[in-house]
């Protein structure tokens, strides 16, 4: 679709925001068991700041399980701690050699707070889109201003960018249903 350059880097953009939005929506716990809860939670080992997925083997047996069974037993009770401390709100358990975390079924009230988080970032992403659509027409503008398009050609690049940025944000739109329907399934 994209045969001017600077068309296909815009697009490049919003698909990569495209993509965080994902990981924002997954790391979020919608009381389902997923590996991608614990992106986010690093632990300190031998004093470098490391993802807990980088130091075990993460599997879900059950639909509210997570089993975490680290590589290294000595950083066990580090793990513990880090899961503590974070905001997953789940208090691990441990029998020495792996760490379990049953994953509560949501409260109503709790479903409603996280219908909330997910339309905030939803919209900062369609915000973040808005923004590139933003900066690449003020570069078509910019080069037609200087002479180096013609008029028809920045209106043209223009309307292009307005249908990938449509085409992204209702991308997003999709990504922010589904994730409301997981989240306030029963």
């Amino acid at each position: 679709m994209a045969t001017n350059p600077v068309i296909a880097e815009a697009e490049s953009n919003m698909k990569k925001t495209v993509e965080v939005v994902k990981k924002e929506f997954a790391s979020l716990r919608a009381g389902r068991a997923t590996p991608a809860l614990l992106d986010k939670i690093t632990v300190s080992y031998y004093g470098t700041p490391t993802p807990i997925n980088q130091l075990a083997t993460i599997s879900v047996p059950e639909p509210r399980l997570l089993v975490i069974q680290p590589w290294d037993k000595s950083v066990l009770p580090e793990m513990e701690r880090a899961i503590l401390k974070s905001d997953l709100g789940i208090t691990p358990t441990s029998d020495g050699t792996v760490i379990r975390l049953t994953i509560p079924p949501l409260t109503q009230e709790r479903r409603a707070e996280l219908v909330k988080i997910i339309k905030k970032k939803a919209e900062e992403g369609r915000v973040a889109i808005r923004n590139i659509r933003r900066e690449f027409i003020e570069k078509f503008k910019q080069q037609q201003k200087n002479g180096e398009i013609s008029e028809d050609e920045s209106r043209r690049a223009q309307d292009e960018i307005q249908k990938l940025t449509d085409k992204y944000v209702k991308e997003i739109d999709q990504l922010l249903a589904s994730k409301e329907q997981e989240i306030m399934q029963l």
